[in-house]
């Protein structure tokens, strides 16, 4: 095995075991993600996500986070606190819960863009500068309802006019 490809999955086995240690204490706490990120001030997927390591964890919730879920190791703290390798594991769309997630963007997707390009021009929303909330409601026929809000700033393209690059070019 190539000693890039070794690398890559001893950080994919290091985190697995790092996650799995984090899940186990919230487990063991007894508190949902909802609890843990009222007290953090958070909402409760970045919440998930920092349990996940798919978030850093910044200093001024270590306290706070050690009361709600005590089983958290300081070893731990110290690494949900590093900058995380976010990544996608391709099998997690075999999940039919995580499935249904992509399927909806997938088939709403082309609907969702040009409704945002209309009411806001060419370009995207932004996946860094953002928020995302999961709670649910009752229908009309006292069903309960997921409700997922994605809040992200919107980034338009630019023309790029070669006078406002100031970065120095290939053939500077």
């Amino acid at each position: 095995m190539p000693a890039a490809k070794r690398q890559r999955t001893c950080l994919a086995d290091e985190k697995g075991a790092l996650v799995a240690r984090l899940l186990a204490a919230k487990e063991a706490s007894g508190k949902t993600f909802d609890q843990i990120a009222e007290a953090l001030g958070l909402t409760n997927t970045n919440t998930a996500n920092l349990f996940y390591h798919q978030a850093p964890l910044k200093s001024d919730k270590v306290a706070k986070l050690s009361q709600m879920v005590p089983g958290i190791s300081k070893e731990d703290l110290a690494a949900m606190q590093s900058v995380p390798m976010r990544g996608f594991d391709p099998a997690i769309l075999q999940d039919p819960g995580v499935y249904r997630f992509y399927e909806a963007v997938t088939h709403y997707g082309e609907a969702m863009k040009a409704i945002v390009n209309e009411q806001c021009g060419d370009g995207i929303m932004s996946a860094i500068d953002f928020f995302m909330d999961v709670g649910t409601t009752t229908g009309k026929k006292g069903e309960k309802r997921v409700v997922i809000t994605m809040n992200g700033k919107y980034l338009p393209y630019l023309e790029q006019h070669a006078a406002d690059n100031t970065a120095p070019g290939p053939r500077d």
